[in-house]
């Protein structure tokens, strides 16, 4: 398969942009990269949406890796994560190890790790971020576990102490799970004040509760994963007040866009998060500035010394 003229061209207006505000380029923290097999399941789960979600939901960059990595760069994303996350038991060591290995051999990516309650998760992700992971991901809903189960209390430990951000979906979007909401998360946070967590989606639908976390907690971030696309407020539709929480939030907003599984060019995000109308220096915060300091990455996109 390749990308579609309308989507190259569409997506050509993202580099206009971040060179307008005077940026080296952008800093997604939400991407995915899988090891084939998995990113066939996912995509067949894709092409079975209607029977999931009730809409479509074409995944617009369906092309091989090599690829997908050269569209980031086009695109001007400087640095992004491979985020794999498991559904079952014994997975997730096995995921770490090939996200580890694909940050190694590809430029730009930022190396990424998961976790399951398992009884070896504690080992797996102490010797993770040994590794050099800068980032983990746990997704409440395809995992279907509660992340206050006692298998996890040391790795949410570990974490909050070594400062290494969670990309979490914890919202009940698209279709609510198990745990899903904002109060198993928050217990979570409760017992761990210090864990750097960004909330995907900005917790959608529960965009509200989420943002409440942010303002309480100092490490929890809002990706703008797929908020305020037409797609997305078609099912979704954000609160009329959270342009005005995003704005308040500023320091603690990051840019995510759930490539290559969209349903629409990698530039309809960039679009939505231009007609909230925040101004540059917000997005210039967004589309770079706070995604650099969450990864510890310098003013080129690579790890600063001090990360």
């Amino acid at each position: 398969m390749t990308i579609d003229q309308q989507v190259a061209e569409a997506d050509a207006g993202v580099g206009r942009l971040w060179r307008r505000l005077g940026l080296p380029g952008l800093v997604d923290v939400h991407v995915h990269f899988l090891p084939p097999q998995v990113t066939a399941a996912v995509w067949a789960h894709f092409d079975r949406a209607e029977q999931h979600y009730g809409i479509a939901w074409p995944v617009t960059y369906r092309v091989g890796d090599d690829e997908r990595v050269a569209l980031l760069r086009r695109l001007g994303v400087r640095a992004f994560p491979a985020l794999a996350y498991p559904h079952k038991p014994g997975m997730a060591r096995w995921l770490t190890d090939w996200t580890l290995d694909f940050a190694r051999r590809t430029p730009g990516c930022v190396p990424s790790a998961t976790f399951y309650p398992e009884p070896d998760a504690g080992s797996y992700v102490g010797e993770a971020i040994e590794a050099g992971a800068r980032v983990f991901k746990a997704h409440l809903q395809v995992g279907r576990y509660d992340p206050t189960d006692p298998l996890l209390a040391g790795v949410w430990g570990r974490l909050a102490d070594a400062q290494v951000p969670v990309v979490v979906h914890s919202g009940s979007g698209p279709v609510p799970g198990l745990h899903t909401g904002v109060g198993p998360i928050g217990e979570v946070l409760r017992r761990h004040p210090r864990l750097r967590l960004v909330v995907a989606h900005a917790g959608m639908p529960e965009y509200a509760e989420h943002a409440d976390l942010a303002v309480r907690y100092p490490g929890v971030h809002l990706d703008t994963t797929m908020v305020g696309t037409p797609f997305t407020e078609s099912l979704m539709p954000m609160p009329a007040d959270l342009p005005r929480r995003f704005a308040d939030l500023g320091d603690k907003v990051v840019l995510g866009s759930d490539f290559p599984n969209i349903p629409y060019p990698y530039a309809t995000q960039i679009e939505a998060l231009e007609r909230l109308d925040l101004g540059d220096d917000w997005l210039r915060r967004v589309l770079w500035t706070n995604g650099a300091r969450l990864f510890g990455l310098g003013r080129d996109g690579t790890a600063s010394e001090q990360a």
